[in-house]
């Protein structure tokens, strides 16, 4: 048998091993939706019915964001793994598209992932955001909210309808982004009113 300079069958072995390690990593950075995980995945302790934990993020601006002031509003958190990649730019473009349903519900849209603020505010002001994106580089509000932060940064796409007393009202995991806006417009509606 010839072999060429490039057929070393144990080059191709680690080569391969090497690309099928790099699957999950290049999937996660297009956003594409992660419907086909489990569904137990992060799933934690977190419930239907729970106090919402308490969060303290900067938004893209700087500001500090807490749950408390939102006290008496729907929250809308939802979680993201990466400013600027196809299916969270599908996300996000999707709650602006909807803004004045959303804007009639009362509610308030956050959305958070472990991206900088300056890269939450170039994300924001390139698709016309009108909601903010809060910086969670460490994770925290990810932990308290039991949402996998994969590769350690990327975060699931998961979102938190919190109803105007600060309890979860309803746990969307691994969302398709191009119609989870709708669902969640449902969600809000179905909540009791004031």
């Amino acid at each position: 048998m010839t072999r060429t300079a490039g057929s070393n069958p144990l080059r191709h072995i680690l080569m391969v091993t090497a690309l099928v390690s790099l699957v999950p990593a290049l999937a996660l950075a297009g956003c594409g939706s992660r419907a086909g995980e489990p569904a137990s995945e992060g799933a934690g302790s977190l419930s239907v019915g729970d106090p919402a934990p308490a969060f303290s993020l900067a938004d893209q601006d700087g500001r500090v964001r807490t749950l408390a002031e939102y006290q008496g509003k729907p929250v809308v958190l939802y979680f993201y793994p990466r400013d600027a990649t196809p299916g969270c730019t599908t996300e996000a473009c999707a709650f602006r598209d909807a803004w004045e349903r959303l804007q009639a519900t009362g509610a308030v849209v956050l959305g958070v992932s472990t991206d900088d603020e300056a890269s939450h505010r170039n994300f924001r002001n390139e698709h016309g955001l009108p909601f903010d994106l809060l910086s969670d580089p460490e994770s925290v509000a990810a932990d308290a909210y039991h949402v996998p932060v994969r590769l350690g940064t990327f975060a699931a796409r998961h979102t938190f309808l919190i109803d105007r007393d600060g309890r979860v009202a309803h746990i969307w995991r691994d969302v398709d982004p191009g119609v989870h806006a709708n669902e969640v417009i449902t969600a809000i509606a179905a909540l009791p009113s004031e």
